[in-house]
């Protein structure tokens, strides 16, 4: 097991700990998502957005079809986000959607051209892109923003309010790591986006030296000294030996990760596209969340005195608005303040009647029977209401009275089930038919035949639909005299000479022969002339 840990080492882990969230509760966060549908590639750009603002924002943020923008503004200030960054699609361009929170303001931008990280690194040969780059926040570095105009200002503050601040005195270059290019150009009124992989390394030595200070070692079989590698720097590839100059050489005031990174040594600052790339067009700046006032537009200009008409068009519809809002309040007061005498004037009421039920008790009632019990007085309190008030009580008034006739409902219904003491459970059988089997039984009817479509009327009215009368000393599936049973199907012989013929049976012998005779006509099968 290891040591305790002291009390000094707690109060500085809590206070550590304490310290990392408040700072990190100071950095702006930010939400990156898109509305309606967008299709593979926006929606792929709005993934690599995200990687971009990493570690401050929500990677996983899942959007459904049924969520609104206020549902975003609403769970935004519990989570400390600061920006949304909101991609559209129209049937024409692509659009972006840049909002402070929670008052605004909202820059529309329209989406020229984009290139997504997988193209942007597929189109180098060397790319350097891992995860470590992700753990810092990015370094904003704005570019032609000096130019004269409100719109530009108001460009440039917030895209410094989207990523944290950076103290010159304080910062460690080791969590600078990747930097965001934001470029604008005053006479296409156009904005640049680039993202950027920074790698610092030294400079003033050559290829050779280079190449030993890196972890992988040169291949010197081909050499005979070491001093061929170190002067001439051969077997050495072009893309290894890159160029730098005055632009990008600096001195290091800090140790940086690298080999050969020292302070106080010159060292040169060399960036690797990671992508995306994105080329944006301001279109308008409105106030609020997409509600307010518009500040500024690209396409349409309006005069002094058109501004000042539609504000007070607007100015007129806050104020009917805000009438009708302190109308509606007030109506609900005065109700509630009606409904509130309403039921102290019932229980009045019913405190009376309750006064004087309890003096009459003792007294018998007459008119009460021994088979009906007691009527409760609690059930009569909405008829109080009704005679103390002169108006119907709303549903919630008086729910005890509401559950009891319901119960008193139910109980009449299976009082109305149960059978009358005056009959047998033999007469209320009596009505459904009986079926008998063959020992003599059979099934009987009462009352007249159903009439309708399909039944057929019988030739004695008192026979009952169906009944059958045997004749006695029968067995039960015996025929009739005159029906005969063709069992076999005889054939009948062409001709008219044979047609009425009868012929011998061939069953048992010693029978007499008799004739076949049909109730309703031919029986059996019969051959047709001609051939088939």
């Amino acid at each position: 097991m290891g040591k305790p840990k002291t009390k000094n080492q707690k109060k500085s882990r809590a206070q550590a700990v304490h310290v990392a969230e408040e700072a990190y509760r100071s950095v702006p966060h930010s939400f990156v998502f898109q509305r309606g549908q967008v299709g593979k590639n926006v929606g792929q750009l709005v993934q690599d957005m995200r990687k971009v603002m990493q570690p401050y924002t929500a990677e996983s943020l899942k959007v459904r079809k049924k969520n609104l923008l206020k549902d975003f503004v609403s769970i935004a200030g519990p989570l400390g986000v600061t920006h949304f960054i909101i991609f559209g699609k129209t049937p024409d361009t692509v659009n972006m959607r840049l909002a402070r929170l929670p008052k605004g303001p909202m820059l529309y931008f329209r989406v020229l051209k984009y290139s997504l990280i997988k193209d942007v690194v597929s189109s180098l040969k060397k790319h350097r892109m891992h995860e470590q780059q992700f753990t810092h926040h990015p370094l904003l570095i704005l570019s032609n923003f000096g130019v004269q105009g409100m719109h530009v200002k108001l460009m440039a503050t917030m895209f410094q309010n989207m990523f944290p601040s950076i103290n010159v005195q304080k910062v460690s270059l080791n969590s600078i790591k990747r930097c965001v290019l934001f470029s604008f150009d005053p006479e296409s009124q156009e904005i640049q986006f680039r993202h950027y992989s920074l790698k610092v390394v030294p400079v003033g030595m050559s290829r050779g030296v280079k190449k030993l200070m890196q972890e992988k070692f040169p291949n010197m079989s081909k050499f005979e000294d070491i001093t061929e590698l170190l002067v001439k720097g051969a077997n050495l590839s072009e893309s290894e030996a890159e160029q730098d100059g005055e632009h990008n050489i600096t001195e290091l005031p800090q140790n940086y990760s690298g080999r050969g990174n020292m302070p106080s040594q010159q060292s040169a600052v060399r960036l690797t596209e990671i992508g995306p790339r994105l080329t944006l067009q301001l279109v308008k700046i409105q106030e609020g969340m997409g509600d307010g006032n518009i500040l500024y537009h690209s396409m349409v200009s309006k005069t002094e005195e058109e501004i000042q008409e539609i504000l007070k068009r607007k100015e007129a519809k806050m104020k009917e608005k805000e009438n009708r809002r302190k109308a509606q309040e007030q109506n609900v007061a005065k109700k509630k303040e009606m409904r509130e005498e309403n039921k102290k004037k019932s229980l009045e009421g019913i405190k009376k009647k309750r006064a004087e039920a309890e003096e009459d008790s003792e007294v018998e009632d007459p008119g009460m029977q021994e088979d009906k019990p007691a009527a409760v007085e609690s059930d009569d309190d909405v008829e109080y209401y009704r005679q103390a008030v002169g108006q119907e009580p709303d549903e919630d008034m008086f729910p005890g009275a509401k559950k009891r006739r319901r119960s008193e409902k139910s109980q009449e219904r299976g009082k109305k089930r149960k059978l009358s003491p005056g009959k047998n459970s033999k007469d209320s059988h009596s009505k459904s038919p009986k079926r008998k089997g063959t020992a003599g039984q059979h099934r009987e009817k009462t009352g007249n035949t159903p009439q309708g479509k399909g039944w057929k009327k019988s030739k004695d009215a008192e026979k009952a639909f169906g009944k059958k009368k045997w004749p006695p000393g029968k067995a039960f599936g015996s025929k009739k005299s005159g029906e005969r049973e063709n069992k076999f199907g005889r054939k009948n012989f062409d001709g008219k000479k044979n047609k009425n013929r009868s012929f011998p049976s061939k069953g048992h012998k010693g029978k007499p022969d008799f004739k076949k005779k049909g109730a309703g006509g031919k029986q059996g099968v019969t051959r047709s002339k001609g051939k088939r």
